[in-house]
């Protein structure tokens, strides 16, 4: 039988969807990168910046570890709503990446610090007592959803797939292949609403 570690599981995970969420800024132009591309303006950079900021607030602040650098304000609620979730002209991804890199290199000493039931205090919300095995998995859940907001984002703006670079968890299949795919998939759901 194998040991496990599920601190070390955890941060596999959580891990995992940083890396993810990274990928799908490889290769973008700025425009690319920050241009909306849902009703609600969804934008690859704004869930970078969107992510930071929940990941500083859950391993700093909750567990009295604050992250260091000023707080934004959309964290301190003194912003427009949805601040965090697009990147301002004068914002550099450069800036954003690197303040999402420094952010996690904190929540992970905050992780190796402290035991999966250490009892931080979140700043607001009706359960403001949480574990530390709780932040990990929610911070796990919610860069996983946002990952997979990217995806979609992502091949909106050039038909990229995929978790990873080598891309071998999705289908193979060039354009042609896609496109009859799709195809199949329309005319399945236009039968469908036909009865």
């Amino acid at each position: 039988m194998t040991a496990t570690d599920p601190k070390a599981d955890l941060r596999i995970y959580l891990q995992d969807a940083r890396d993810a969420l990274l990928w799908k800024l490889d290769g973008l132009s700025e425009y690319d990168l920050r241009r909306p591309l849902t009703a609600t303006g969804t934008n690859l950079l704004g869930l970078v910046k969107h992510v930071t900021g929940a990941e500083a607030l859950y391993f700093g602040d909750t567990f009295g570890r604050p992250f260091g650098e000023p707080t934004p304000l959309w964290i301190t609620g003194d912003a427009e709503p949805n601040a965090d979730l697009w990147a301002r002209a004068d914002e550099t991804t450069a800036d954003i990446v690197g303040r999402y890199r420094r952010v996690w290199a904190h929540a992970d000493a905050t992780i190796e610090a402290l035991p999966l039931d250490a009892i931080g205090e979140m700043p607001f919300g009706q359960r403001s007592k949480q574990t530390l095995h709780r932040v990990l998995v929610h911070m796990i859940a919610e860069t996983h959803r946002h990952v997979g907001h990217a995806d979609l984002v992502r091949e909106l703006v050039d038909g990229t797939t995929g978790q990873r670079p080598d891309g071998t968890n999705t289908a193979p299949g060039d354009a042609t292949w896609w496109a009859a795919h799709r195809a199949r998939v329309e005319q399945a759901a236009r039968e469908a609403a036909r009865g």
